[in-house]
C-alpha cells in the first residue's frame, strides 16, 4: 500500500526537483542543454529557437548571381529537343551578321560589294556570283556583267537600292559605281540602321523563345512542374545569352560605322 502512495505522488517529486535546476538558466542557455526526464511524466524542455541572420556579403553574392540552369537535353527530349532551339537562336544570331556585312559596309575595296544579293529571274545570288569586281581608281569601282549580261539591270537596281548610298552607271554590260565620299551623316545613318537590324534580330529571337515555351507548356502532362518549370528557365536562359550577342554584335558595328 505505500508503494502505491509513493507511486502515486512520484510525478510532483520530479518536478519538484527539476524546476529548481531550471531557474538559473536563461533562454538561450537551454540550447545543448537537456534536464532529466522523470518516468510517468511528460516533461520535456522547451525546444530551442535559433534564429540565423544572412550578412551583407551573402546578400549581395546572392542578388548579383541568378542560378544558372545546364539541362542535359537528352532526358528532356520528349518535352522539347533543346538542340533545335539552340539551332534556331543561332540562325537569328548568323542572319544579323551576314545583314551586317551585306548592308553596313563603309569600305572603299571592291570586298565592300561582294555580298550585295541580286535578284533575278533564276532566283538570289550574290552579285560576286555575277559579275567581277575591281577597283578602276580610288573612287571608281567597276563590276563586269559580260558572264551573266541578262543580270546587269537587276545588279544595277541592286546596288542602287543598298544601303551604301550608291550611284551606279550601266554602261552595257560594264557597271560603273562611284565611290561616295563618306560623311558623318552617312555614318550615323548606317549606325540607325544597324540599330534597326538588331532590334529585328531581337523580335526573331522572341519567337523563337515563345514558340518553344508554349511546346513547354503543352507537354505538361506526364511531367512534374519542376521539370516544366527548369526546362522554361533553360529556354529563357538561352534566348538571354542569344540577346547578349545581338548588343555584343551591334556595339562592335556601331564602333566601326561611327568611327
Amino acid at each position: 500500500m505505500v508503494l502505491n502512495h509513493l507511486n502515486l505522488l512520484r510525478p510532483f517529486l520530479c518536478q519538484s526537483l527539476v524546476r529548481p535546476a531550471r531557474s538559473p538558466f536563461t533562454v538561450t542557455s537551454w540550447v545543448g542543454f537537456r534536464p532529466p526526464i522523470c518516468p510517468g511524466t511528460s516533461l520535456h524542455p522547451a525546444p530551442a529557437c535559433i534564429r540565423l541572420y544572412a550578412t551583407k556579403k551573402a546578400k549581395a553574392k546572392a542578388k548579383g548571381q541568378s542560378a544558372k540552369v545546364n539541362i542535359n537535353s537528352s532526358l528532356v527530349e520528349d518535352i522539347i529537343s533543346l538542340d533545335e532551339v539552340k539551332e534556331d537562336m543561332t540562325a537569328v544570331l548568323s542572319a544579323l551578321k551576314d545583314e551586317f556585312t551585306r548592308n553596313l559596309s563603309i569600305r572603299t575595296s571592291p570586298g565592300a560589294l561582294d555580298h550585295i544579293v541580286v535578284t533575278t529571274q533564276d532566283g538570289k545570288f550574290p552579285l560576286n556570283q555575277l559579275g567581277q569586281i575591281s577597283m578602276k581608281s580610288p573612287q571608281v569601282i567597276m563590276v563586269n556583267m559580260s558572264s551573266f549580261p541578262e543580270a546587269t539591270a537587276a545588279a544595277t537596281r541592286a546596288l542602287r537600292e543598298s544601303s551604301m548610298n550608291l550611284n551606279p552607271e550601266a554602261d552595257g554590260t560594264i557597271i560603273k559605281v562611284p565611290v561616295p565620299k563618306v560623311t558623318r551623316e552617312h555614318r550615323e545613318n548606317l549606325a540607325k540602321v544597324a540599330k534597326q537590324f538588331s532590334n529585328k534580330a531581337k523580335d526573331s529571337l522572341r519567337r523563337v523563345r515563345s514558340n518553344s515555351v508554349n511546346q513547354v507548356k503543352k507537354a505538361k502532362e506526364g511531367h512534374s512542374e519542376d521539370t516544366i518549370r527548369l526546362v522554361e528557365k533553360q529556354v529563357q536562359q538561352m534566348a538571354d545569352n542569344i540577346a547578349m550577342e545581338i548588343d555584343k554584335q551591334l556595339a562592335a558595328k556601331t564602333k566601326e560605322l561611327l568611327g
